[in-house]
């Protein structure tokens, strides 16, 4: 897992600065469908930067952060100022170090498609209490909708690093399915759409895990195509793209 788990050192900034939030309806459905409550204490597992963590902790719950990863695990503890219940550790999906039972959500965002599912469930077992949800939110553009949205992913195809070999695993449809096998679950999508001036298309492209870093032979020419992207794609100096949260919630059988 060390190679997965340091495939964001050095990108923080970028990753803080430009990736696309997750939209607030997330709690909303947590609240209505699975009775989340203020009292209730969630594992925030691969938070990153804390964006997800965050949702919970504007509604009022207190968050355990899980981030493996150093450079992702120092931008989350930056919120711990603002936000006194949110604690920061340094574990794994597959081994969080928390005690049994002693959680009522988990929630999973971006980075579930790096976990080992099999080792992933049965901690998340171990870890809730009876009754505890499991979430897992993917917040994406949507890769396919128009000729445009193909145009980028040809692009990153093209030019990232190993884009290719990692695709399907964005494709988490399956891998949820598996997560929750003989347990209960239900999905909800939610729908929005980002406005990308050139800077924001830079930036967001240069904090997924794929793209080319300064110094590396594939850089120059990401940064020329994704220029080039822009020139044809843009209306008034922004690019719009069709953004889908897929939310998956569910319970684990006995």
């Amino acid at each position: 897992m060390s190679e997965n788990t340091e495939r964001f050192t050095g990108r923080v900034e970028d990753y803080e600065r430009y990736r696309l939030r997750y939209p607030k309806d997330v709690i909303e459905i947590l609240v209505a469908r699975c009775g989340l409550r203020l009292d209730h204490l969630v594992a925030d597992v691969g938070a990153g930067t804390g964006m997800l963590a965050e949702l919970f902790l504007e509604y009022g719950n207190a968050v355990i952060a899980i981030e493996p990863n150093d450079d992702m695990r120092e931008g989350c503890e930056k919120l711990a100022s603002a936000w006194p219940g949110l604690t920061v550790k340094k574990a794994t999906a597959e081994a969080t170090g928390l005690e049994d039972g002693s959680v009522d959500f988990v929630s999973v965002g971006r980075a579930f498609h790096w976990f080992n599912v099999a080792q992933t469930a049965k901690e998340f077992r171990r870890i809730l209490r009876p009754g505890g949800w499991a979430v897992i939110a993917s917040n994406s553009r949507v890769r396919d909708d128009s000729p445009m949205s193909m145009a980028y992913e040809g692009l990153l195809r093209e030019h990232g690093t190993d884009y290719e070999a990692n695709h399907e695993r964005y494709e988490s449809i399956g891998r949820v399915n598996e997560f929750f096998a003989g347990g209960e679950l239900f999905r909800q999508e939610i729908y929005g759409e980002q406005r990308l001036t050139l800077e924001d298309l830079l930036g967001q492209t240069q904090s997924l895990s794929v793209t080319p870093e300064p110094g590396h032979a594939k850089y120059e020419g990401m940064q020329a195509a994704l220029r080039a992207f822009f020139a044809k794609w843009q209306m008034d100096g922004i690019v719009e793209m069709k953004t889908v949260c897929r939310v998956g919630c569910g319970r684990f059988g006995g």
